[in-house]
């Protein structure tokens, strides 16, 4: 009897065994199958974000393509091509103080000395302030009228403290962050508000006209001598810093481009005449899109939730607004179609609950069990005990939808050289100068700005080495990025500068 009980047991135990063991291995085969699952979306995607330096050349001539046309005609492009006609860029000669106004959801106020020696700015104060709640949606009298009186008091502080007020009349660089219908180089009217603005009576009025009347009802002796965007800025401290400076480009939560261009090649407004030959052109690169830009899946879905489909097509691939949801979206795909992240977390499904500069420190996390990619899984996604080789997918995930962003800026930025001439690629004047019987490549700067280029190190190394690739050895060593800071700021104080009343400095030659 005992033998019998033995060789139960004995049995039983080799069944439970059995049923163990095969619970084991069929656990195993399905995690194995989930992660297969998951190795080939990340490989779909890197398929489908694929920026071949061939593809690249063909989003940059694309690019050229598309300027020409909307430089020909209004509506002839996706790029608006908006004249600024801003044709006097800071040569460093400028002396004297000048201001600046930097209006956004906040409200910036800079005083700026120049020296009369390029790159010496003496000094700057700054003030900044929020504009309150109720005045976003008040009446435009109310609005200009709080701006005009924070910018007399900023004024009258530097009079108390200062022995010399010999300066009576002082000029303003205007710096206003919503669409314009410029009309001129220190006028423009508003065509709508963004940013949670909403005051009505502003609409289609000149802008520097309400501003200029508010300082006059405050008694305040100030001129505003320029209206302009932070891209225009931009160029325009990139030019008081060094003269081959001819393009500039913001990389931040939103993404645009400006370049000085010859009044000859705006067909779109044909006689125009400046006194330089050239006039600064404000690209609204943001809208840009060709059948070449390498769209998956996820940017299309993104497309289609967003306020403005088919709209900032550009932007939407390569602007840090954008880049952390992508990265979003493929996590939820991944979450959805397999268990490596475990239950599906309903923070997933938020849009742009994963932004850009959390994406950033997931990709560049140099910890070896890579610590703050696990942070960021568990405090913003409530993805908590995610296993290492699952974090380092994410980090690839990352560096799939980071490589191709900044590779696609490298050609946007390759595109504008190819069309003033600045490529090497024999257009107009080939980017080249006739030195005795050879002819030598002249030195191209373009100034760069935004928080994505400038604090994101993957993005921007990425940038810079599309940027070679594209260029080839041979034309690479002549085309400078280089990084500005407060174009929105001092860039205006110094085109305000430059348009002076009073300004006798010499007037910026073409590219």
């Amino acid at each position: 009897m005992g033998k019998v009980v033995a060789a139960a047991l004995a049995a039983g135990c080799a069944v439970a065994a059995c049923v163990v063991a095969s619970v084991m291995v069929g656990r195993s085969v399905r995690r194995r199958r989930a992660w297969r699952r998951v190795v080939r979306l990340l490989e779909e995607l890197e398929e489908g974000c694929a920026t071949p330096v061939g593809r690249l050349r063909q989003v940059v001539d694309a690019m050229a393509v598309e300027m020409h046309a909307g430089l020909a005609s209004e509506g002839g492009s996706k790029l608006k091509m908006l004249l600024t006609y801003v044709h006097k860029l800071p040569t460093g000669k400028e002396r004297g103080t000048y201001y600046a106004l930097d209006l956004g959801t906040s409200y910036r106020v800079l005083r700026v000395q120049l020296g009369g020696q390029r790159s010496a700015i003496i000094g700057h104060d700054l003030d900044r302030q929020p504009i309150p709640q109720n005045l976003m949606t008040s009446t435009s009298e109310e609005l200009f009228d709080f701006v005009a009186t924070l910018l007399k008091d900023f004024v009258e502080r530097e009079i108390k403290g200062s022995i010399s007020t010999q300066q009576e009349s002082r000029e303003l660089g205007f710096t206003f962050s919503f669409p314009v219908k410029q009309t001129s180089s220190s006028s423009g009217n508003l065509i709508k508000w963004t940013k949670g603005f909403s005051v009505e009576d502003m609409v289609g009025r000149d802008v520097s006209e309400c501003l200029q009347q508010a300082i006059s009802r405050k008694g305040l002796d100030m001129r505003v001598a320029v209206l302009i965007n932070d891209t225009v800025g931009t160029l325009a401290l990139g030019h008081y810093d060094d003269e081959d400076t001819v393009a500039a480009v913001i990389f931040g939560t939103g993404t645009n481009a400006c370049y000085l261009e010859r009044a000859d090649a705006i067909i779109k407004c044909q006689g125009l005449l400046t006194t330089s030959g050239g006039m600064v052109v404000n690209m609204e690169w943001g809208n840009f899109w060709s059948s070449h830009l390498p769209r998956t899946s996820y940017d299309i879905d993104l497309d289609g939730d967003s306020p403005n489909p088919n709209d900032q097509g550009f932007e939407k691939m390569i602007s840090g607004m954008y880049l952390g949801d992508i990265v979003r979206r493929v996590i939820l795909q991944m979450s959805q179609e397999s268990d490596v992240f475990g239950p599906v977390s309903s923070k997933l499904h938020v849009p742009f609950i994963l932004r850009t500069h959390l994406m950033a420190a997931m990709h560049e996390d140099d910890s070896p069990n890579l610590t703050e990619v696990a942070r960021v899984l568990k405090d913003t996604l409530e993805i908590p005990d995610v296993p290492l080789n699952v974090r380092r997918l994410v980090v690839n995930i990352c560096d799939v939808v980071t490589r191709r962003a900044a590779r696609l800026a490298a050609a946007g930025i390759v595109g504008i050289l190819k069309k003033i001439g600045r490529d090497g690629s024999g257009g107009i004047a080939g980017g080249k100068t006739k030195v005795g019987s050879k002819n030598k490549m002249r030195r191209t700067v373009v100034a760069v700005e935004g928080g994505l280029y400038t604090n994101y190190t993957m993005f921007r190394e990425y940038l810079n080495e599309a940027m070679e690739e594209i260029l080839g050895e041979d034309v690479a060593p002549y085309v400078f990025i280089k990084m500005t800071k407060d174009g929105s700021g001092i860039g205006a104080a110094l085109l305000a500068a430059s348009h002076s009343a009073s300004s006798t400095v010499d007037r910026v030659g073409l590219p």
